[in-house]
């Protein structure tokens, strides 16, 4: 921020970069680090999974080429969007599934070479390594070499981690096959002197299996990984890619970004709606099962908003487009999504530290353990090989896509089901909310009152008084004024907007009709008004224990009319607080209603607790009051007037079927208003922390127990002595365990 005179201007900028060269928890830390340590750097999240960096910083201090520099010098290539690879058009040579295929075209024939004599194949003579020692030992070379140029880009990035002052998970797999391959070379060179024998402590086939089973455990990764980014890949696939926009009643196919603002759009039975608008003409259903998770359509009609991407009915309609581009509805929550996947989660720290030191600590170990062992007695092989299966069997990869894969799919899933979950924190607090509030009016109940009666005092007109009552409702995008309003236009009775129209928030609306003062609203307004209103002690009374809410007229200062409006509440919301209650969090009701009216309507749905009578800008001090106490709080509100509550409460829940104010006051959004979204979203949050947890552990067990084997420990208790090639084997098997516990959460219901 920078302050110009009494002008504050924001200097923070975020970008997201992708990184190519990253093939471990160690490197992304290490680009994170550094990128931490650059001054004007305010926040940077590294992630292995999405290999992209989500960095904010401040642009008066430094520079996004100052921010890819530093990228450089940690020993990884950052990308422009123009470089960001495609499907499709990756070079050949470079495809995972081409050096795989590479790799095992020539480990066959190694490993039949070298092994085929233990399971009883045989061996053509010239090849065998008893007859003709230097034609087998040249021959083993020679296959190991395709696989090692196969295996390239582990020894690129390996070496270049070294150049740079760090190391990684590339740096271990370069150290051990290359101490393999050199020690075989210096084999070849005894056996050509004439000692064949050596022939049997070549370590090709121990190399060659370890470059092809780790390109196979990075195949296998990146198959998942594209699975986990399904979610994305399918939100993006819903936008249409032309529309047919009406010109002087013609009609002419467009691109969608030749899509402009107030065009006026027609949309076929069947087709997708192109971008969001308003529907102007027609009616018809729209299938918004793909954004919101509803199965069922939703009917429309002149007048109702449309969402990009939905598909439309049996009905030919037009629309007027309101939003294009990446302010749609659709373009927002992929933007959302993304930005959620490349969030770090707290529980991630633990994982950054020890990678940060993990592979140097591995290089230690495996030192010293093939030291302790030769200079126990063991011959160099025996050294050599501790050495190997240590560098080999450990993985950082595991501990680094432990958290992010489990993010990636969590929320992704979550977007399917019509739940946007905005970053990692929002998942790590659904696991300690404890208090669910929820809003009345939107939330629990429709959200859409309705007038159902209108009492008059003082013998006044019911028509006249009704049509000023909408004359000054009319200036009012509140729910019960819509409701007086819509009552008149039943009744055809006329209205004309009225002047000095001023809203009065938590009680109710006053203006100017014809040199007439009206004010409708909660009793306590025409107190503030000094109206005398104890004629209508009875007609409330009746009304509140009807367990209707009660708003009272008044025109130039005299007492003219009670109403009785009624909300209806949400089919699902009972069963959904039931739910809530079984999963041991108390659920409670705020509302700006009387206490009589909240109590009537919580009794309803089952919640005991009820706190009455709120201004909307009161609700805030209430979640922070429960907080205080020791309760862990989500709000649950329409984003509307309880966006500072929703920001207050550790776990802000926005039920705005998709509106601009629920995307972005939540954490979390629900993008239908059905109340049993609030459950779906704490059990998965909870899922998906649960499938963390399950794969930190196992990252840190497999690591804790795969070390000391390596090392020789079950050799020295009398057991077998782990063979390099089997360390490999381990290796590339723990990360795809780990992304295949993260894969579970898809089946997510």
């Amino acid at each position: 921020m920078i302050d110009i005179g009494n002008n504050v201007v924001n200097t923070e900028a975020s970008v997201v970069i992708r990184i190519e060269g990253m093939s471990c928890a160690a490197c992304s830390t290490r680009v994170e680090r550094s990128l931490d340590e650059l001054d004007g750097v305010v926040e940077a999240v590294v992630n292995l999974s999405t290999k992209k960096a989500h960095v904010t910083f401040d642009t008066s201090i430094t520079r996004l080429q100052q921010i890819k520099e530093i990228i450089i010098k940690a020993g990884y290539e950052p990308l422009t969007n123009t470089q960001d690879p495609v499907i499709g058009f990756t070079p050949q040579l470079t495809r995972p599934s081409f050096n795989l295929s590479f790799a095992i075209v020539f480990v066959i024939p190694l490993g039949v070479l070298t092994m085929g004599p233990m399971v009883g194949l045989s061996i053509p003579i010239m090849l065998d390594a008893n007859s003709n020692a230097i034609t087998a030992s040249l021959v083993q070379f020679l296959l190991t070499l395709p696989i090692v140029f196969a295996g390239r880009g582990f020894y690129k990035s390996g070496i270049r981690a070294v150049l740079h002052g760090g190391s990684n998970m590339d740096t271990l797999v370069t150290i051990g096959t290359s101490a393999a391959i050199i020690y075989s070379v210096y084999g070849i060179s005894r056996i050509f002197g004439g000692e064949a024998g050596f022939v049997s402590n070549l370590y090709f086939e121990s190399a060659g299996f370890i470059i092809t089973l780790v390109l196979l455990g990075k195949f296998i990764e990146d198959l998942a990984m594209q699975k986990m980014s399904s979610a994305i890949s399918k939100l993006v696939s819903l936008s249409p890619i032309t529309a047919t926009r009406v010109e002087a009643d013609e009609l002419k196919e467009i691109l969608l970004e030749d899509v402009n603002l107030n065009d006026t759009l027609l949309v076929r039975p069947g087709e997708k709606v192109p971008t969001d608008g308003e529907l102007i003409k027609g009616e018809t259903s729209i299938d918004e099962s793909m954004l919101t998770g509803e199965s069922m359509p939703v009917n429309k009609m002149a007048g109702d908003l449309l969402i990009g991407g939905t598909i439309n009915g049996e009905g030919a309609i037009r629309m007027r487009t309101t939003h294009v581009g990446s302010e749609t509805t659709l373009a927002r929550i992929i933007k959302m999504v993304e930005d959620a996947q490349g969030s770090k989660a707290h529980i991630a720290k633990l994982a950054d530290r020890v990678s940060g030191v993990f592979v140097p600590f591995v290089i230690v170990v495996a030192i010293l353990s093939a030291m302790a062992w030769f200079y126990s007695g063991a011959s160099f092989e025996f050294a050599l090989t501790i050495f190997i299966s240590v560098l080999i069997i450990a993985c950082p990869c595991a501990l680094g896509l432990a958290t992010p894969t489990a993010i990636m799919v969590g929320t992704g899933r979550g977007a399917e089901l019509g739940i946007l979950i905005k970053n990692a924190a929002a998942l790590e607090n659904t696991d300690k909310i404890n208090t669910v509030i929820f809003d009345k009016t939107g939330t629990i109940t429709e959200g859409k009152p309705s007038m159902v009666f209108f009492h008059t005092f003082n013998q006044m007109d019911d028509d006249q008084l009704l049509s000023l009552a909408a004359s000054v409702e009319a200036g009012s995008d509140h729910p019960l004024s819509k409701a007086i309003v819509n009552a008149a236009m039943e009744k055809n009775i006329p209205y004309n907007m009225a002047s000095e129209i001023k809203n009065v928030p938590g009680f109710g609306i006053v203006g100017n009709v014809a040199g007439k003062e009206i004010n409708i609203g909660k009793p306590e307004l025409l107190d503030a008004h000094n109206v005398d209103r104890l004629v209508a002690a009875k007609t409330l009374k009746d009304i509140v224990e009807s367990g209707h809410t009660p708003l009272l007229m008044s025109v130039d200062g005299k007492l003219s009319a009670a109403i009785a409006m009624s909300d209806t509440i949400k089919p699902n919301s009972k069963k959904a607080i039931a739910n809530l209650m079984a999963m041991g969090i108390e659920p409670i009701m705020i509302t700006g209603d009387n206490n009589a009216v909240a109590v009537s309507v919580a009794k309803e749905v089952g919640i005991d607790r009820v706190i009455a009578g709120v201004l909307p800008q009161d609700k805030e001090l209430k979640v922070r009051e429960l907080q205080e106490s020791g309760r862990k709080v989500a709000m649950v509100g329409d984003g509307i007037n309880d966006a500072p509550a929703i920001a207050r409460a550790n776990l802000g829940i926005a039920m705005g079927a998709g509106t601009d104010v629920a995307m972005e006051s939540g954490d979390i959004v629900l993008m239908n208003s059905d109340l049993m979204g609030v459950e779906k979203a704490l059990q998965l949050g909870r899922s998906t922390m649960q499938n963390i947890k399950q794969n930190l552990f196992w990252a840190f067990f497999y690591n804790g127990i795969g070390i000391p084997i390596a090392a020789g420990l079950l050799f020295l208790l009398g057991g077998p002595l782990l063979k390099p090639v089997f360390a490999a084997a381990a290796m590339s098997l723990s990360s795809i365990s780990v992304l295949t516990n993260a894969l579970r959460l898809r089946a997510f219901r």
